[in-house]
């Protein structure tokens, strides 16, 4: 059984899910794969991972890198472990190309996937934000896609950037 919360932030609604130990999921309302890993949905609780994710986005929001992590399940394929795992070493206020991402995986061992591969676990990532998906882009270092949708992603980019100036 899994529990939920609704937030709000300067970018819209977001939903949190939880085991009731870990965070297992953190969507913008109506992105695509909305809620795609949630299994039983218990419904609304109030739990400690919640509350320390919603100290984790304020600060986020504020233009501040948190320097903690609320407990994190992620669920998914071996592959897209491997893409979400690297996605999380990303910098924050810094990108990488999906070609960039593909070669470091190669790198790990198991054989470089192609950037369409890593695309495909990247849009499937169930914890949005925290694992920062906004931060992979095109080769050409132009924004692609984003389930959050595109003009999130800018913003999310441009907040990490003035952030990091501070």
């Amino acid at each position: 059984m899994e529990w939920t919360r609704h937030v709000d932030s300067p970018l819209g609604g977001i939903t949190l899910a939880s085991d009731g130990e870990a965070l297992t999921g953190l969507w913008f309302d109506a992105q695509r794969h909305f809620a795609e890993t949630l299994s039983d949905n218990g419904g609304e609780k109030a739990l400690a991972v919640f509350d320390e994710t919603e100290r984790w986005l304020a600060l986020y929001f504020s233009g501040v890198e948190p320097d903690f992590s609320p407990p994190l399940r992620l669920r998914g394929t071996p592959f897209r472990q491997r893409v979400w795992e690297q996605l999380r070493a990303i910098p924050y206020g810094e990108t990488v190309s999906y070609a960039q991402l593909a070669q470091r995986l190669a790198e790990g061992g198991g054989g470089k996937p192609s950037a369409r591969a890593v695309g495909g676990a990247v849009g499937h990532n169930p914890i949005s934000l925290i694992v920062p998906c906004h931060r992979v882009v095109g080769a050409d270092g132009s924004l692609r896609g984003y389930a959050g949708g595109l003009k999130r992603k800018e913003k999310l980019l441009a907040l990490e950037r003035a952030g990091k100036r501070k």
